[in-house]
């Protein structure tokens, strides 16, 4: 799909805003494990475009960040200024969770965007975008020794897949597709900090016990 300039201006301007934010997400991380530069650097790095690359890969596109290095740059630089300015910030676990809601947002809308344009089918679509906003906080998270957002029981990927919803749902009823983008980063960054300030969650599995011997339906 060929998209009009200022539109493809826009989304271009938004996968750059992600990474960016996300490489600050593991930035903060790694001045939480007191990391020197290098592990700042590279924390970032994986963070800001783990998720993007994953999701090239799967849909066959050229690497954003091969392509083009200014992603790159962008992640190492967030990376480096926060080195030196993490400690001026006093609850750098809070900034965390709702920069890396917002990060969440952005990159789910443009995951999403990016394959509806390569002619994707919906439910592909909608895991495209999940993949771009969950892989790169797997990363830094498996990487910072940090519980996974896959192992919380905090609402992540299912704002991920709100808003990447919210996006199909709009495209899908002739939104403009810079109105359906400012939807869908609201839908998913709306859910996913209502989660964080009022500790919502979905219902868990809770184990039960196994059938005794003599139960109706038991396999013998």
């Amino acid at each position: 799909m060929d998209l009009p300039a200022d539109v493809f201006d826009i989304l271009r301007a938004l996968d750059l805003a992600s990474v960016v934010v996300f490489a600050i997400t593991g930035a903060l991380v790694a001045s939480r494990k007191q990391m020197d530069i290098v592990g700042f650097l590279w924390l970032g790095v994986v963070t800001g475009v783990g998720g993007g690359t994953v999701r090239d890969l799967l849909l066959g596109a050229p690497v954003f960040w091969v392509v083009d290095a200014t992603p790159l740059a962008l992640c190492m630089g967030a990376a480096a200024i926060e080195h030196f300015s993490a400690h001026l910030v006093a609850s750098r676990y809070r900034i965390l969770l709702y920069l890396d809601a917002f990060g969440m947002a952005l990159v789910t809308t443009v995951g999403t965007a990016k394959a509806l344009d390569m002619g994707a089918g919906p439910l592909v679509a909608v895991c495209m975008g999940v993949i771009t906003a969950a892989v790169g906080g797997i990363l830094r998270d498996l990487l910072g020794q940090e519980p996974s957002i896959l192992l919380r029981r905090d609402i992540y990927v299912t704002a991920a897949a709100s808003g990447s919803i919210a996006l199909l749902v709009a495209d899908g009823v002739g939104v403009p597709r810079l109105a359906a983008t400012g939807i869908a980063i609201g839908f998913g960054f709306g859910l996913r900090a209502m989660a964080i300030r009022f500790d919502l969650f979905l219902p868990v599995f809770k184990p039960r016990p196994g059938r005794m011997p003599g139960h109706r339906g038991e396999v013998k």
